[in-house]
């Protein structure tokens, strides 16, 4: 995963459902359109619960990668 992609990083590790969705979307709409998101959690529960909010709210999900129990996602803005 090319981190340096990302126009600002979200480390929500550490948070239990449903903080890192609620963080996430927090953060994405602090960006413009265009603009790309970085987030790592460790709730195995995000694996399916950030892409699902993604569809969603109609923003672009560009990675996933998992490494050491650690989840990241890079996330496009779209709208």
């Amino acid at each position: 995963m090319d981190k340096t992609k990302a126009n600002l990083t979200a480390d929500l590790k550490g948070l239990a459902c449903p903080m890192p969705v609620l963080k996430t979307k927090k953060a994405l709409d602090s960006l413009q359109p265009g603009q790309v998101l970085l987030v790592e959690v460790t709730d195995k529960g995000s694996k399916a619960d950030i892409p699902a909010m993604l569809k969603r709210t109609g923003n672009e999900l560009l990675e996933m990668d998992e490494k050491d129990n650690v989840f990241s996602f890079l996330i496009k803005k779209v709208k």
